[in-house]
């Protein structure tokens, strides 16, 4: 063999050692890629590093979206907070629009990962309470505060406190960190995780976010009704409401509606010397008080015949309810009270019942602006929450039948002299129907797979509620696109929400980031 036919050996053999090696890198390359293809997931494990590695991120964006004031009776606000949100679900690769309706902006963004998956229509609320800043611990509600339980007193620290070893228990406190946009960030963060990890959720996502919640959602009715192709989806979960009161993360199936009245009872035209006409002129006070007072019995029940007809709590409720292992001593003791109402046995199940609430009641003066007079009027500002079993025009029509029943007789405004002269008890009524009620099956398909979801991130350290005492403007989407909604419950039972120094526990935070992102994974059949 000469010296040529060993040379041109060598470089076959160099050539084939040279494509063979290709070859197993690209089998390897090929294997790794079509393994991540597959998996497009995350372990428990992955999913607790991932929402401790990106929280100092969610914690400074949470504190960008607080600084945004949101009374959804100012329409600056309401265009300032529908803006970043476009912003930012247009970072996270939605396409976004702003829907008008009556006016009041909504923006709802989609993401669609595979034209074959189903749809989720995530609800988030961005709105918050009005505020009034003098009643707040803190420069204002609006420039979010970390603070640190010292001696049962809430002190302002460093936000460096939430870096490496961060207290869980630490708060924010603001307004809206609580309800909602503390979940709403939740939600957010979840899916800025998956997208710097290029891992696709097992279903397409619909957002639709609400500026006008807490004035009862007053557009969002016409709205679905009038493009209800827009929201088409499988399921609706609702990213608002706190947690129940262990304090574990917790799904909720279901939400009493709401319907309010003003009652207004008069007496003499004017307002008049208690000296001079007191034990001849009636006060309106006292008939106001005997008819409120005749409204519940001793027991804490209401009394307008057939208030709580229909209702019938069956065995999947009951075993829920039973599951929660509620204490109620130590309840009552969190709430400062000697005996609850005996409505329901337990809290959860009263929330089953609709209720009777007297919210607020106006007659003179008190404090150092009281004076010696006989009002002229006396007015009662009553909620009622209601239950699916209980439509609000039943548990209206209710109450106005108990008041005739108590020979008042109605007028539409004022008094005229005529009647003023007839009738001994003139009353006027004002009624508004508000949020309606809903409730998911706990056991349906979707219960389990949420369920499932749950427990893949906290074993069974979770629990399930059958529904929530407020009230959610859900009914829209349920009554419109007849599809089941579920609430994903993030914030602490005792965040102060709609008051002063609404605040939301930094642990509940962090695993708010856990359960969206154990839900996104879970594969919906």
């Amino acid at each position: 063999m000469n010296l040529f036919s060993l040379s041109e050996n060598s470089n076959n053999c160099y050539e084939r050692l040279r494509f063979n090696i290709a070859f197993v890198l690209l089998l390897c390359l090929v294997y790794t890629f079509s393994s991540f293809a597959q998996r497009q997931t995350m372990t428990k494990a992955e999913i607790i590093k991932a929402a401790d590695e990106y929280k100092i991120p969610s914690f400074n964006m949470f504190r960008e979206l607080l600084k945004i004031p949101n009374n959804g009776n100012f329409p600056e606000q309401m265009e300032d907070n529908a803006n970043w949100c476009v912003k930012t679900f247009n970072n996270l690769k939605f396409s976004t629009q702003i829907l008008r309706s009556e006016g009041i902006p909504h923006v709802l963004a989609e993401r669609v990962f595979n034209k074959n998956y189903k749809t989720i229509l995530f609800y988030l609320q961005i709105d918050g309470q009005p505020v009034d800043s003098s009643k707040w611990h803190q420069r204002s509600p609006y420039i979010p505060s970390l603070k640190k339980l010292v001696h049962d007193k809430w002190e302002a620290v460093d936000w460096k406190m939430l870096e490496d070893g961060y207290d869980p228990d630490l708060r924010i406190f603001a307004r809206s960190a609580s309800d909602s946009k503390g979940p709403a960030m939740a939600f957010i963060s979840a899916m800025e995780i998956l997208n710097r990890k290029s891992i696709s959720p097992k279903f397409n996502i619909k957002v639709i976010m609400d500026f006008q919640e807490e004035l009862g959602s007053p557009a969002l009715t016409r709205l679905v009704s009038e493009k209800p192709a827009l929201f088409n989806a499988e399921l609706m979960l609702i990213m608002d409401g706190a947690r129940d009161l262990s304090n574990l993360p917790t799904l909720t199936f279901g939400a009493r509606g709401i319907a309010t009245v003003t009652l207004k009872v008069f007496g003499a035209t004017r307002d008049l010397h208690s000296g001079q006409y007191g034990n001849f002129a009636p006060n309106p006070i006292f008939k106001l008080a005997d008819l409120i007072a005749g409204m519940k019995d001793e027991n804490g029940r209401v009394t307008l015949p057939g208030f709580y007809e229909g209702v019938d709590i069956d065995d999947a409720e009951k075993e829920a309810i039973e599951t929660l292992h509620e204490n109620q001593d130590e309840i009552k003791r969190s709430l400062g009270i000697a005996d609850m109402d005996h409505v329901g046995t337990s809290y959860q199940e009263s929330l089953l019942y609709p209720s009777l609430n007297v919210r607020g009641i106006q007659s003179g003066w008190v404090g150092q602006e009281v004076r010696t007079l006989i009002p002229s009027t006396a007015t009662a500002e009553i909620d009622m929450r209601l239950v699916p079993e209980t439509p609000a025009e039943r548990q209206i029509k209710l109450l106005k039948d108990y008041i005739l029943s108590k020979n008042f007789h109605f007028v539409d405004s004022i008094p005229t002299i005529e009647e003023r002269q007839k009738y001994t008890k003139l009353i006027s009524m004002k009624s508004d129907i508000g949020s309606l009620p809903f409730r998911t099956k706990i056991n349906s398909s979707i219960g389990q797979w949420l369920s499932k979801a749950m427990y893949d991130i906290f074993d069974d350290r979770f629990v399930k509620t059958i529904t929530t005492g407020g009230s959610q403007p859900i009914a829209p989407f349920i009554n419109t696109l007849n599809i089941p909604a579920v609430s994903i419950r993030i914030p602490n039972p005792d965040n102060n929400i709609h008051a002063p120094n609404e605040n939301i526990r930094v642990g509940n935070y962090v695993e708010g980031i856990q359960m969206c992102l154990s839900i996104l994974m879970q594969e919906m059949k």
